[in-house]
């Protein structure tokens, strides 16, 4: 039976920097590699937010990516 062993964890906040002309909103991403695969989602949101207090920007959204490897 295969198995998946997590492999890397990556964190994504989705910025809104304005709207178009037809009113949609702007979205830019940044996004953070080498987060520690422990880090739970409060730490992650937590860090996040302290991010996001340096921006001008409205914070749309946060992220959490994780990759897995499968092994047989």
């Amino acid at each position: 039976m295969a198995q998946a062993r997590l492999a890397a964890t990556k964190l994504r906040i989705i910025f809104e920097t304005g709207v178009d002309g037809e009113g949609n909103p702007i979205l830019k991403a940044k996004s953070f590699n080498n987060i520690k695969k422990e880090a739970t989602a409060d730490q992650l949101y937590q860090a996040a937010q302290a991010i996001f207090v340096l921006c001008n920007d409205t914070l749309n959204r946060v992220e959490r990516t994780d990759s897995s490897d499968l092994l047989a």
